[in-house]
């Protein structure tokens, strides 16, 4: 932290105390550039723990640090970056609405340089992003960045994530059952709210597998169920032994299935469709015990424009012989430069089957989250509007909802029914 000399002479003891302590409390927080995000291309330089940022060469190419600020007050901003010897990099900082340049000369690829832009104002906490420009030419080496380093006394307790990690923490809804209650069926509505590429919504999942809506791509989602082998293999099916293997017993039509690994193991299937954002989405998987080891899980989509529920695939699990447990749903960022992006969605209007046929509406859920929400991520919560669960992760936006909380929606009263659900293959 810099500070200007202090005057003694005119000054009352109380005022150099309180300069003291200022001057104590001073640490610099370094962050990684392996943490920031480019925009508006997320995947215009490389990124990685070990290089930092490299390859950022286009000028109109922003590199963003986001992080979130307790105080107010002063901050300071460097850059370290690394540049042939020689050559020289002109690069802006803009933070909170206020911009500064800073040139620097490089001292050779292996040794890093310090570009410093002063002083910055933050007014208010919250989530501030640091955004860094070029004002070179598209010649002219920009230099590779190795961390962002911040000081002053708004940056005391300001959260940044640290790790290499960049995804948006996973987001997850368990849904308490009566105690005793046999699930044979568990249904899920979801509606996609903000769902940028890389994210996947879960509507129905259960203690073998899982079942939802998947954005890959601008022109490709997918609707996917999927079931997990026995065995407790982590990486590869090559490695379970066909006495733990799932076996598929019918899809429906235009839905591919396979193998899928590193997970835990077991049967995948998917159908490209592109479902609307916006528009709600109807899940559900059923469980049926043929004997005391194993059992027939089926999943099963309301497809939009047919207005008819068609099979997206069901499979034979061994070691099993039971009904649905664990009934749970999550929302995923499954990939790492887009991080940055809001993620949220709806779930809503859940029910559970007993064997008997009886409709139990689930109204309860609670919040949790993984690794990444727990120090790295904190824009992840849960909330209730419009009587449904909703789920929001990424971002840096203001919400922060502990593990574990509880809430309650309002009951719809209106169970399923009898589904008109296609027969499985016999």
């Amino acid at each position: 932290m810099r500070f200007a000399a202090v005057a003694t002479n005119h000054l009352p003891l109380s005022t150099l105390l309180v300069a003291l302590v200022i001057q104590a409390s001073g640490a610099e927080i370094r962050i990684p550039a392996f943490t920031a995000y480019t925009l508006p291309d997320p995947d215009g330089a490389r990124i990685s723990e070990r290089s930092g940022v490299t390859r950022w060469t286009d000028p109109a190419l922003k590199v963003i640090w986001y992080g979130q600020f307790k105080q107010t007050g002063e901050v300071t901003a460097k850059v370290v970056l690394r540049l042939p010897k020689d050559a020289g990099s002109k690069l802006k900082l803009t933070v909170a609405g206020e911009s500064r340049t800073a040139s620097v000369m490089g001292a050779g690829n292996d040794t890093p340089v310090t570009a410093d832009f002063g002083s910055f104002q933050i007014a208010k906490a919250g989530f501030q992003p640091f955004a860094l420009e070029s004002l070179n030419a598209r010649s002219q080496p920009f230099g590779d960045l190795d961390a962002l380093l911040l000081d002053g006394l708004a940056a005391q307790d300001a959260h940044f994530n640290l790790n290499e990690h960049r995804n948006a923490a996973s987001v997850h809804l368990a849904y308490p059952v009566p105690p005793g209650t046999n699930v044979a069926a568990f249904y899920c509505e979801v509606t996609g709210v903000a769902d940028p590429a890389a994210t996947f919504y879960m509507a129905c999942g259960w203690h073998r597998g899982y079942f939802g809506m998947q954005v890959n791509s601008p022109t490709e989602r997918r609707i996917i169920f999927s079931v997990w082998d026995s065995g407790g293999e982590a990486v590869s099916r090559e490695k379970v032994a066909d006495e733990n293997r799932v076996k598929l017993l019918g899809k429906g039509e235009g839905v591919f299935t396979g193998d899928f690994g590193n997970e835990g193991t077991g049967g995948h299937s998917h159908l490209k469709y592109l479902w609307q954002t916006g528009e709600k989405q109807r899940f559900i998987v059923t469980a049926q015990p043929t004997n005391e080891t194993f059992t027939i899980f089926s999943g099963y989509w309301f497809h939009p424009e047919k207005q008819a529920w068609m099979l997206i695939s069901s499979w034979r699990a061994p070691k099993e012989g039971g009904y649905l447990r664990g009934l749970h749903s999550f929302s995923e960022n499954f990939g790492g430069s887009s991080g940055h992006i809001v993620r949220q969605a709806l779930y809503g209007n859940q029910w559970i089957q007993t064997p008997a046929g009886k409709w139990i509406e689930l109204t309860t859920a609670s919040f949790s989250h993984d690794d990444t929400g727990k120090a790295d991520r904190l824009d992840r919560f849960m909330g209730v509007e419009n009587g449904q669960f909703f789920l929001s992760h990424g971002g840096f936006v203001e919400g922060f909802t502990k593990f574990g909380d509880k809430f309650t929606r309002p009951a719809t009263g209106k169970a399923p029914g009898d589904l008109p659900l296609p027969r499985l293959p016999q």
